[in-house]
């Protein structure tokens, strides 16, 4: 599962871009109790989702007409130039060029070969989230995707990431699990994330392939009601999660998809 000892390959920041970040913390600090700490004039509107003191996340406004409101993961990288480079050999494109944020880091965004975006954070002063894997915070990634297979060899070019199938006790299927380079097959605890055919998951095939960011939650029935009473929506009600809890798929109020899962400790 994700924790904050971030190496190469593994999630270390989330954030949302929305058109409107007033709703948004709203949504948020009712559904996870998040508040948000504005980065300051410098950060451009950029600021931090924090719970006790401790950031979860990133937020900023996007003008609608930059695209809708979305989550979007970030994986670590040691060189953010040579994974924009990585991801034009391996087919991707990239969004945003790679750029340094402050004495914070560098940054870039990309899409991969059948259209899913993500980012790579390079760690200066800010080495990643303060918390993962705890409820009310990043717990655990799914990327849908329209060829498995292409995209498992994408990110395995560009980071690393190394993945295999575990076969759930309950009779769902295998599921994919990816997790960081060099930690090795027989450590599934340290698989941070799954692949999901978007054919297989028809609550995310209409919006096509993406990374989805689940947070952890202590009672998913309250979250989901919770959700719904804050004016988000359920795209996919509660259910089992290969093996790893249960989970269910939602939309905040300006339709950024994310999902929430209460873990059955242990994992895979």
């Amino acid at each position: 599962m994700l924790t904050t000892r971030f190496v190469t390959g593994s999630p270390n920041w989330v954030d949302l871009g929305t058109p409107d970040l007033g709703g948004a913390r709203s949504f948020y600090q009712g559904l996870f109790g998040w508040t948000f700490q504005d980065a300051g004039p410098e950060a451009g509107g950029y600021g931090m989702f924090q719970r006790e003191g401790r950031t979860v996340a990133g937020g900023m406004t996007v003008p609608p007409e930059r695209g809708g409101s979305a989550w979007t993961l970030y994986f670590q990288s040691p060189d953010a130039d040579a994974a924009a480079t990585a991801v034009r050999a391996g087919g991707g494109s990239v969004t945003l060029e790679p750029m340094d944020v402050l004495d914070l880091g560098r940054m870039a965004l990309f899409t991969d070969p059948t259209g899913a975006g993500f980012g790579v954070w390079q760690p200066g002063e800010n080495k990643g989230l303060d918390v993962v894997g705890e409820a009310n915070a990043l717990s655990w990634t799914e990327l849908y995707t329209s060829d498995p297979v292409a995209d498992l060899s994408f990110y395995d070019l560009v980071f690393g990431m190394e993945a295999h199938t575990a076969a759930p006790a309950e009779p769902a299927g295998a599921y994919t699990l990816i997790q960081p380079p060099g930690t090795g097959l027989a450590s599934p605890s340290e698989a941070f994330g799954g692949v999901v055919p978007l054919a297989d998951d028809p609550a995310e095939a209409a919006d096509g392939p993406s990374w989805t960011p689940y947070f952890e939650v202590d009672d998913l029935e309250a979250g989901v009601a919770e959700a719904e009473r804050l004016g988000g929506k359920v795209r996919r009600g509660p259910s089992d999660l290969a093996g790893l809890g249960r989970c269910a798929k939602l939309t905040d109020p300006y339709g950024a998809r994310f999902a929430v899962l209460h873990s059955t400790r242990g994992g895979v």
